[in-house]
């Protein structure tokens, strides 16, 4: 089994959250440089987060939007797949089906979907001026997901939820990719992850040891084949730093994990704490990089790193959303140096030629 490396945009213009300059913009034309690059190099899927605040530096720093992001970057680039993690509580399921279909289109077949159940309080009021319970926040997902698929495949489409509902409901034209884009979604409590068995593609990850992803990989295994649906794809968040020596490595890593409990940083950490349901402690050094990228441990040489993304490839892991910063220089030093090194990649089968 091989594991594709596809990478988070940098749409708010950062990952660090106690680096105050990074080198890199939030704007729209370097985040279509970064994207461009990764479709040079081969890199799998482009992810675009669905936040209206910025999670990284601040309330009060910009964000890109994610739609409008992830529907110009399919007109710019040609290869690599493009996923939008978006936000039940900010929109209906019709509209994004038919938003969907129409991104699927635009990209050529490339269009991917992930269902983040949301864990902002502030945000969601900010922006909608309503909020629900962890179990209503899976509910209102499933029928969602539900809503969407029926939209993509069905004639005519009728549904009366809790949530939603549906009259007679028509899309046209439908999603290149049949039956529908795939959708994903992440989620640690029971409710969420019996809501991804039931109604997902596939299912992603914070980034974690191997004994803890290799867990929850074994755990959405059985419980999909008690619903006799086809197998689960795995994904996993992580956070790169690729360097020519470990030594160098290390350096870069106790840059990066020097975190202070300064406002901007803390409020955000004590926001997704306080709003999710997850499964092992968080610490502040581990919210230094987002989605707690750190604990894979894809730090060192090329080499080292190819030899642990193997290890996670074993467990059944398909897809790997890597961050790095500055992602422009970093991209291309992973591109170029990491990948040929992995199985499944185009160019690793130019390198393994050229020996």
């Amino acid at each position: 089994m091989s594991t594709r490396i596809g990478l988070w945009l940098p749409i708010f213009g950062a990952w660090l959250r106690n680096v105050p300059d990074e080198g890199m913009d939030w704007n729209f034309d370097y985040n279509k440089r970064v994207a461009q690059l990764a479709d040079e190099l081969d890199f799998e899927t482009l992810l675009v987060a669905e936040l209206n605040l910025n999670d990284i530096k601040g309330h009060d720093a910009p964000v890109l939007e994610c739609w409008t992001t992830i529907a110009a970057l399919a007109a710019v680039t040609r290869r690599v797949r493009l996923m939008a993690a978006i936000r039940p509580g900010f929109r209906l399921p019709a509209i994004v089906a038919k938003m969907a279909s129409n991104i699927d289109h635009i990209s050529q077949g490339r269009f991917e979907l992930n269902l983040v159940s949301a864990w902002w309080k502030e945000e969601m009021q900010m922006y909608t001026g309503a909020w629900l319970d962890h179990t209503q926040r899976y509910q209102r997902s499933a029928e969602f997901a539900r809503v969407l698929k029926g939209m993509w495949s069905q004639p005519v489409f009728n549904f009366d939820g809790a949530f939603y509902k549906n009259q007679a409901a028509v899309l046209s034209p439908k999603p290149v990719q049949r039956p529908g884009p795939p959708i994903w979604a992440g989620g640690e409590s029971d409710e969420g992850r019996e809501m991804i068995a039931r109604e997902c593609d596939g299912y992603l990850m914070h980034g974690d040891t191997p004994e803890a992803i290799g867990t929850l990989i074994d755990d959405m295994r059985r419980r999909r084949e008690r619903l006799g649906l086809a197998p689960l794809k795995f994904g996993m968040a992580a956070y790169v730093i690729s360097r020519e020596t470990e030594r160098e490595a290390q350096q870069e890593l106790a840059r990066i994990t020097n975190v202070h409990a300064d406002a901007k940083s803390y409020e955000t950490y004590k926001a997704f704490v306080s709003g999710s349901k997850l499964r092992t402690n968080i610490s502040l050094e581990d919210y230094s990089v987002s989605n707690r990228g750190l604990r894979p441990k894809f730090v060192g040489t090329p080499t080292q790193i190819a030899e642990r993304v193997a290890e996670y490839a074993r467990l059944g892991i398909d897809l790997v959303l890597a961050q790095c910063s500055p992602m422009h220089d970093e991209v291309r030093n992973i591109g170029e140096n990491l990948l040929p090194l992995l199985p499944g990649h185009a160019n690793a089968a130019t390198m393994a030629g050229a020996k």
